[in-house]
């Protein structure tokens, strides 16, 4: 059976809301809601979030060997720069750019990582099944992030997903190019890997951007998407695979959880200089 088929799913929409935090507040939301789904303290979790400009670096970017030099190209052109608490790469989020979550209780270590990444990929392409266009998932060599489970039509990226396991549970995330410039996106990777590297070689390998193998699902659509368009598509379809929907944020149990965790961030980041 589906990981999407739940008796109940909590919703939750940071979609606006978030445009007034930095984004290391979802990297610490999402760790909470693990930690509560893991525990039995919640059903399972959808949640919908997006953020201002930011370049969000994963774990392996900040061994980049002048990192400065590339947060500082980032900052020339109006973006937060943060480095998330998880493995993966540099992507690039701004208010085009819409992320989901999905938060499953691990079961006893019944879900595996191409399982959660299934239910995502699964997920994408029941929002978009009006669309006479598959949506097929395998790593696309040029794009930031690369992964085994890029998500693409006619080989074009257009989104990437993550996971990270806390306490029992499963959160997977994605991030949905829906609108605005993707190749300008892209650019702005490549050039901050230009400038983080500078032409060092390192141990491990940074991905050679090429904007030219990513775009938005507006224009491998062929429509004029927005985020809130396709976060009605995400409710829809969150609502299709469940009995119940619940909604709300964080409750007074999970407040404290959260803030010990966004602290953990916040520290990670300050000792990088950001």
């Amino acid at each position: 059976m589906s990981l999407l088929r739940q008796g109940t799913w909590r919703i939750i929409d940071h979609s606006t809301s978030g445009l007034y935090v930095r984004a290391i507040d979802s990297f610490a939301t999402d760790d909470t809601l693990c930690a509560a789904v893991g525990g039995g303290l919640s059903p399972a979790v959808a949640r919908a979030w997006v953020h201002k400009k930011t370049v969000v670096m994963g774990i392996q970017d900040g061994r980049l060997p002048y990192l400065q030099k590339g947060i500082d190209y980032v900052h020339s052109q109006d973006y937060d720069c943060i480095v998330r608490n998880s493995g993966g790469l540099a992507v690039v989020l701004d208010e085009g750019v819409l992320n989901l979550t999905l938060v499953f209780p691990e079961e006893n270590g019944k879900i595996g990582i191409n399982k959660g990444y299934d239910a995502m990929w699964e997920l994408i392409c029941h929002m978009f099944r009006d669309f006479d266009q598959e949506i097929e998932a395998g790593e696309i060599v040029g794009s930031y992030c690369p992964g085994s489970y890029d998500l693409s039509i006619h080989g074009k990226k257009f989104a990437g997903i993550s996971q990270r396991r806390i306490r029992g549970g499963v959160a997977v995330q994605i991030y949905l190019d829906v609108c605005g410039n993707a190749a300008d996106r892209a650019a702005l990777i490549k050039e901050f890997y230009a400038r983080a590297r500078g032409g060092e070689e390192t141990k491990f390998v940074y991905p050679e951007v090429n904007p030219a193998v990513m775009a938005s699902l507006s224009e491998l659509l062929e429509v004029n998407l927005t985020v809130e368009d396709v976060v009605g598509r995400f409710l829809q379809s969150i609502k299709s695979f469940s009995d119940e929907l619940v909604s709300g944020g964080l409750s007074g149990e999970e407040r404290p959880v959260y803030e010990s965790y966004l602290e953990r961030i916040q520290e990670r980041n300050e000792k990088l200089g950001i």
